[in-house]
């Protein structure tokens, strides 16, 4: 993962998002400053956001340790790519969703760069990657903007004063909540290979794919087609070393089908346990389809396939 080590993620982040900020009326997205001075960026609560503001909102997700861009030219649905050379900071210590934010009548999934700050997730127990900061950004899935509790919980474990701090706001059902959660295809594959105990360092690199819903009326139906897309849409090569054995090994176990819930909607699946995630078998949250490259023998596994079948009929519905 080369020097991985020296890259600051929250700081890299910034310099991005003040050049989103400059181009605010570009991306069709709209800025606040919350009483406590903390910058709220709306991505599609009152303000529209568009395909360019969405494929940067990923990029902020990843800490800009990625490359997002969309593909057209895929049928029947656009594709959206993500490729990285530092898969593990990139998509484990700030896109993954680890932080669940609450406030009155607010909730939110915290994702980006700001995770790291915190720390406070056993995750980075195991993978490094906490750093302090003088400056912090997250990305929050949320229906609207956050209240000043919410702003001054995040400054306060972040470490940083909430004039510091720059939150990222877009809505499930909205193009750029939509766009970044299909962006997170490598990252279900780091999440699965770690709920199985794999070690990461291993992995240099990643590239993965996932179809584009149509826009959903809905958060509860974006939310399903979202989780579709990379459930049963998502493909996803992994660059490793070490032993062949053991990417044979595990690699059965990585894609979504070797789960028992695999097979439904997954508004359905959230419709059987009440809408209640964590009753959901974690080995779910993984794409359709992995290969697995071992860069030190040149060898290439491949598991899983896509199921055009269910993607269709949740597009659809």
């Amino acid at each position: 993962m080369g020097n991985d080590e020296d890259i600051h993620l929250n700081s890299r982040t910034a310099e991005l998002v003040r050049a989103i900020i400059h181009r605010a009326d570009v991306f069709a997205i709209e800025v606040h400053i919350a009483t406590c001075g903390s910058a709220l960026i709306d991505f599609g609560i009152n303000v529209p956001g568009n395909r360019l503001a969405a494929v940067q909102l990923a990029q902020v997700c990843l800490a800009d340790l990625a490359d997002v861009a969309v593909d057209d030219s895929t049928t029947p649905w656009p594709t959206v790519k993500v490729s990285t050379d530092h898969p593990v900071r990139a998509c484990l210590a700030s896109q993954y969703a680890g932080w669940e934010l609450k406030g009155e009548k607010f909730f939110a999934m915290g994702s980006g760069p700001m995770r790291a700050a915190a720390g406070r997730e056993a995750l980075f127990d195991e993978i490094g990657c906490r750093e302090d900061a003088s400056e912090c950004v997250g990305v929050l899935e949320a229906s609207k903007l956050p209240p000043d509790g919410v702003c001054l919980e995040i400054a306060e474990k972040c470490g940083i004063e909430p004039e510091r701090l720059t939150l990222l706001v877009a809505p499930t059902r909205s193009l750029c909540g939509t766009l970044q959660i299909v962006a997170r295809s490598v990252e279900t594959a780091l999440h699965k290979l770690h709920e199985l105990k794999f070690d990461l360092s291993r992995i240099v690199a990643g590239r993965g794919s996932a179809p584009l819903p149509p826009l959903a009326s809905s958060g509860s139906v974006a939310i399903g087609r979202t989780n579709d897309a990379i459930l049963y849409g998502a493909q996803v090569t992994l660059e490793l070393r070490g032993d062949d054995d053991s990417l044979r090994e595990i690699g059965p176990r990585i894609p979504s089908a070797s789960s028992a819930e695999y097979g439904r909607r997954f508004v359905e699946i959230m419709d059987h346990y009440n809408y209640d995630f964590y009753k959901i078998d974690p080995l779910l949250f993984s794409p359709a389809e992995i290969e697995l490259v071992n860069v030190d023998t040149g060898n290439r596994f491949h598991f899983g396939q896509m199921n055009q079948q269910l993607l269709s009929q949740s597009f659809n519905s």
